[in-house]
């Protein structure tokens, strides 16, 4: 499997402008509910309690991560809250109001490859890139034959 790429110049002012680059370009917009089909073919799960779990665990996820907590899911990686504050003079002049928003923070598990020593995504482990054939946009869940 391979993932696309398109080649782009780049416009924004500075030192790599005219440069070329390239961009991930995505297929297809996948759904919980194409998640859960794919789920039951590959196992002997039906696809309604495949979808009540992914629901779940969407739920227990967000829970958790209102808690404070780190979420690890084994395979995939860690999700935990981010915030993006302005500063203080000092730290007891620091208070909630300089938290100006909160995101979310992915870290993908990683293993060790035992060659070389480095860090390798197990999500993207063998990854291929090849550019793609057209440049067209991904397409949408309802746009699927």
């Amino acid at each position: 499997m391979a993932v696309n790429y398109r080649v782009y110049q780049n416009k924004r002012k500075g030192n790599f402008v005219g440069k070329y680059y390239a961009r991930a370009a995505h297929k297809e917009v996948i759904t919980l509910n194409d998640i859960a089909k794919t789920m039951q073919a590959n196992s002997t799960v039906k696809h309604s309690d495949v979808m009540a779990v992914l629901t779940e665990l969407s739920e227990v996820l967000k829970i958790e991560l209102q808690r404070g907590n780190i979420v690890k899911l084994d395979g995939i990686g860690q999700f935990k809250v981010g915030l993006t504050t302005v500063p203080a003079e000092t730290a007891k002049e620091f208070t909630a109001a300089n938290v100006k928003s909160t995101h979310i923070v992915f870290m993908p598990e990683t293993t060790i490859d035992k060659n070389t020593g480095k860090h390798i995504k197990t999500l993207l482990s063998g990854l291929r890139v090849v550019e793609a054939p057209s440049y067209t946009s991904p397409k949408k869940p309802e746009e699927k034959v």
